[in-house]
């Protein structure tokens, strides 16, 4: 049997969204990147098997405060599984600090010092940070100093042109918002989400924004990792629109592994992709391209303009349009709050453990 976990990967790079050894070395291959967020390092951080690392990381940098302990702690189960992967290890900038130019600069900077001291070199890791005004400025200095950025936390195309403008390596659209995953009422159970879920028609937009901008300027544009799936279908749809890389929670690659593929599998390897030489938007998804059920009700029916400077004046344009669309700007205020409080779990994990060993 060939499972669709099979048959995705040969439609685009298949990612781990998950820390723990055990979900990358259950594929049937080697997935390319591992992905995380504050939630998954918090889950990894309070595993039993994890509580020789937590002591060490708080006894050589309990002195410095917990932040820098979660730091340490963050890389080092980052360590554990680069084995297990092709690519980078993704960490996330703290989501307290997504409107903040310079404390975003400050933690992405010293998670690079701590993968230097573990032997992970930069062409291993990746930054995610949150797509705001400020924060991409800070994904902007970042990149120029060789320390890679994925834009996270993005639900519209300002965000992803924004993430352009940065030089980011990667973005990361949500299909679904945050909330979905508790609350499934807010999901659209569709049956074919290539063509009838509401984000499907945003993801579409991005990348044809990037087909444009690389044949324009010459120069490649982000990597789209779509995330935030709930359904199989979902990460299938993604490989269909031309997304180049998935990451599936442990459970949606589960779910692809055990179902059989309904299509062909492949034997030739997949060229390397290039946003200069990719073919056009599948004919029967092109009628996506000039609708957005997502839009605020005055939508004009016009896509972002590609001539904006996001960046200028610490991101205003850029939080002048989220402002603008309800959908991003709610759903990036739930997905930051949703980080926060992973956070402030490892926090008051490692602050209990600081206290014990006084």
């Amino acid at each position: 049997m060939v499972s669709q976990l099979e048959y995705l990967e040969t439609l685009l790079n298949v990612d781990v969204d998950h820390m723990h050894p055990s979900v990358a070395k259950s594929l049937p291959f080697k997935p390319h990147d591992q992905t995380s967020n504050q939630l998954i390092v918090n889950e990894q951080i309070e595993l039993p098997e994890n509580r020789e690392l937590l002591e060490k990381a708080v006894k050589e940098y309990g002195s410095k405060g917990w932040s820098a302990v979660l730091d340490r702690l963050s890389v080092q189960l980052c360590a554990k599984n680069l084995p297990n992967i092709q690519g980078r290890v993704l960490l996330q900038t703290s989501p307290f600090h997504a409107y903040d130019k310079d404390k975003v600069v400050e933690h992405a900077r010293n998670y690079a010092r701590e993968f230097e001291k573990v032997g992970i070199s930069r062409d291993r890791f990746c930054i995610k940070v949150p797509c705001t005004g400020p924060a991409m400025n800070a994904a902007k200095i970042l990149n120029a100093e060789g320390i890679r950025t994925l834009g996270t936390s993005l639900f519209g195309l300002p965000q992803a042109i924004a993430s352009s403008q940065s030089d980011c390596l990667y973005i990361s659209p949500y299909f679904n918002e945050v909330r979905a995953h508790a609350d499934l009422s807010l999901w659209p159970n569709v049956e074919d989400p290539a063509t009838q879920h509401t984000m499907a028609p945003r993801m579409i937009h991005i990348l044809e924004t990037y087909k444009r901008l690389a044949k324009e300027t010459g120069k490649e544009q982000p990597m789209v990792k779509s995330a935030s799936f709930i359904s199989a279908k979902e990460a299938l749809a993604c490989g269909e629109m031309g997304c180049q890389s998935a990451t599936p929670s442990a459970e949606v690659l589960a779910e692809l592994l055990k179902t059989p593929a309904d299509k062909p599998v492949s034997n030739k390897p997949r060229p390397a992709y290039s946003y200069l030489t990719v073919g056009p938007t599948p004919e029967r998804l092109r009628a996506l391209l000039s609708v957005d059920p997502l839009a605020a009700a005055d939508w004009d029916g016009k896509l972002a303009s590609t001539d904006i400077d996001y960046l200028a004046n610490n991101g205003e344009e850029l939080e002048k349009a989220i402002e603008r669309d309800p959908i991003t700007k709610n759903r990036l205020r739930d997905a930051l709050e949703l980080f926060q409080g992973g956070e402030l779990r490892s926090k008051a994990l490692i602050e209990k453990v600081m206290a014990e060993k006084k």
